[in-house]
C-alpha cells in the first residue's frame, strides 16, 4: 500500500467527517447539546454508546459518526474496527483525542480475501483516518500489511500455496530488501534435510518438498533466527484425518506465513540483526512412497525418529530447520507453527500458546503482547514428560502415546533440535479465526505476530 493509498494519513486540515467516541456513563451528557431530531436519529439506530457501536447523526447538509468506547482516553487495537467496518467509505478524523493503537483495527477491519471474487462496484470504499501525530504512521501501515499477509497466505487454497508458492514469496521478501535466498531441493534436501524430504515426498511434483533459507543484515549484529512450518496442505498421510479435520489444513503452513511476515517487519524497520529466516515446506500427502507409522527417520542433527504418527509430521521439518537455525549459533531462535490441536484445546483460538527456555524471553513477549494486544500465553517444557517420547527402537519418537500435555510434549520434541544453550521461543499458534470480531474477520489469523515484533524491536533497536 502507498502512502497516498494508506487507510490512515497524516492530518493536514483536510475535509473529513468527525467521529465522536462516546461512553456509555457518558452518553447522557453527550446528548443533551444535540438537537431533537438527531437524538431521535439515534435512538432509531438503538445507538446505547455500548462498545462497538456505530451510529450516524445528521447535521445541517451533511452527517458525523459517533462509536462507542469502554474509554477514549484508552483506546486499543480494536476499539475503532467496528466504525472502519460500518462506516461509508470516505475520510474521518476524531472529535477529540488521537487514535493510537486503534490505527490498527482501523486498518486491518477493512481486509477483505478477494482473489477469487469477482469485483464488486457495491463494495464500500476506503475508510481513510487522518492522524495529527504522523510520526508512527509508517510503522502502523507495516503492521497492519505484515498481519494482512499473514491473512493472504493462509486464505489461499492449498493448490495455489504450495511450497513453490512459499518459495515465491521467500523470493519476492529477499528482492524487496537486498536479502539472500537458498532454496533446497530435491537429492540435496534428501540428504540435508532426511525429515524435510521424507514427510514432503510423496507430494505431486509440482508440490513436491524444499527448504528455504534466507539471509540479510550486517554479519556483525546478533544473528536472530525465525522459522515457520510451512505444512502446505496436511493429510494426516497415512494416519489420515477425517473429513472434519482435514477441511481447514490450508491453514496448516500458518507458521511460515507469520515467519514470512514477521522477516518482512523486521528488514523494513531495519533491526540491527543478522537475520536467518528458514521455511521448510511440504505437503503430507498420501501415496505409494508416503513415509509410514513405524519408519525410523534420520535427521539432520544426527538422532534417529521413530514415526509414531503421521500426523505429527510438523514437528519433524521444524527438527531439520531448527538444527540448522542452530548451526548459526545464534543469539535467539523464534519459531511459528499450527502444531497441535492440544493447544487448541487448552487455549481455545485466541490466545497462541508460547513455549520458552528462558523465564525472562516468556516475560518479554507476555509483556509486549499485552501492551499491543496480542498476548501469549505460555505453556510449560517439563523434563518429566520427556520420557513419553521414549523409542525401543530410535533415539526419539514423534508422537506419544497418551493423551496428556500434547502441546508440551511436542514442544520437548523441538527442544531435542535447539542447540543446547540457545534462547528459544515456541509459538504453537492457530493462524485461523473461526468467527469474526471487529478488526478481525474469520478466516486466516495472525496471532503472536505483532508480540513478538514489538519484543524483538524492544531487545534489538531500544524501542
Amino acid at each position: 500500500m502507498s502512502k497516498k493509498d494508506a487507510l490512515i494519513q497524516p492530518d493536514r486540515g483536510q475535509d473529513a467527517i468527525a467521529i465522536h467516541l462516546v461512553t456509555k456513563d457518558g452518553l447522557e451528557a453527550w446528548l443533551k447539546p444535540l438537537s431533537i431530531g438527531q437524538r431521535a436519529a439515534l435512538k432509531a439506530q438503538k445507538f446505547e454508546a455500548k462498545p462497538f457501536q456505530v451510529g450516524i447523526v445528521p447535521d445541517g447538509d451533511g452527517w458525523f459518526a459517533a462509536g462507542g468506547v469502554a474509554d477514549p482516553a484508552k483506546l486499543t487495537s480494536w476499539c475503532l474496527a467496528k466504525l472502519a467496518e460500518d462506516l461509508p467509505g470516505g475520510t474521518y478524523r476524531l472529535a477529540d483525542g488521537e487514535p493510537g493503537a486503534a490505527l490498527h483495527g482501523w486498518q486491518t477491519a477493512q481486509y477483505r480475501f478477494t482473489r477469487y471474487l469477482k469485483p464488486d462496484d457495491a463494495q464500500a470504499g476506503p475508510r481513510i483516518l487522518l492522524n495529527k501525530q504522523a510520526k508512527g504512521l509508517d510503522e502502523a501501515i507495516a503492521e497492519a500489511e505484515a498481519e494482512n499477509l499473514v491473512r493472504d497466505l493462509v486464505n489461499t487454497p492449498a493448490e495455489d500455496m504450495g511450497p513453490a508458492a512459499l518459495e515465491a514469496e521467500c523470493e519476492k521478501l529477499a528482492k524487496a530488501h537486498d536479502a539472500k535466498l537458498q532454496v533446497v531441493k530435491g537429492d540435496v534436501l534428501e540428504r540435508d534435510f532426511p525429515m524435510v524430504h521424507a514427510v514432503g515426498r510423496a507430494a505431486a511434483r509440482h508440490h513436491a518438498p524444499r527448504l528455504m533459507h534466507l539471509t540479510w543484515g550486517k554479519e556483525k549484529h546478533p544473528v536472530l533466527a525465525v522459522v515457520g512450518k510451512g505444512v502446505c496442505f496436511d493429510s494426516g498421510g497415512l494416519d489420515i484425518k477425517p473429513a472434519s479435520g482435514m477441511k481447514l489444513m490450508k491453514k496448516d503452513m500458518g507458521g511460515a506465513a507469520h515467519a514470512i511476515a514477521l522477516a518482512r517487519l523486521i528488514m523494513t524497520h531495519h533491526l540491527p540483526v543478522r537475520l536467518h529466516l528458514l521455511i521448510p515446506a511440504v505437503e503430507n500427502a498420501i501415496a505409494g512412497n508416503a513415509f509410514r507409522p513405524g519408519d525410523i527417520l534420520s535427521t539432520r542433527k544426527g538422532l534417529s525418529v521413530e514415526i509414531g504418527n503421521t500426523d505429527a509430521e510438523g514437528r519433524l521439518i521444524l527438527g531439520d530447520a531448527l538444527t540448522r537455525a542452530s548451526e548459526e549459533k545464534p543469539d535467539l531462535i523464534v519459531d511459528f507453527a499450527t502444531l497441535t490441536g492440544a493447544a487448541r484445546v487448552a487455549l481455545g483460538p485466541d490466545y497462541p500458546a508460547l513455549m520458552t527456555r528462558r523465564d525472562e524471553t516468556a516475560q518479554a513477549l507476555i509483556d509486549a503482547g499485552r501492551a499491543c494486544d496480542d498476548e501469549p500465553w505460555r505453556l510449560p517444557l517439563p523434563p518429566a514428560y520427556a520420557e513419553w517420547l521414549k523409542s525401543d527402537v530410535a533415539d526419539i519418537n514423534n508422537a506419544h502415546s497418551n493423551g496428556f500435555a500434547g502441546a508440551s510434549v511436542a514442544g520437548l520434541f523441538l527442544d531435542k533440535f535447539v542447540g543446547e544453550g540457545i534462547e528459544w521461543a515456541h509459538f504453537d499458534t492457530f493462524a485461523w479465526r473461526p468467527s469474526a470480531k471487529p478488526g478481525r474477520p474469520a478466516g486466516g489469523a495472525a496471532y503472536g505476530l505483532r508480540a513478538t515484533f514489538h519484543m524483538l524491536r524492544a531487545r534489538y533497536a531500544g524501542k
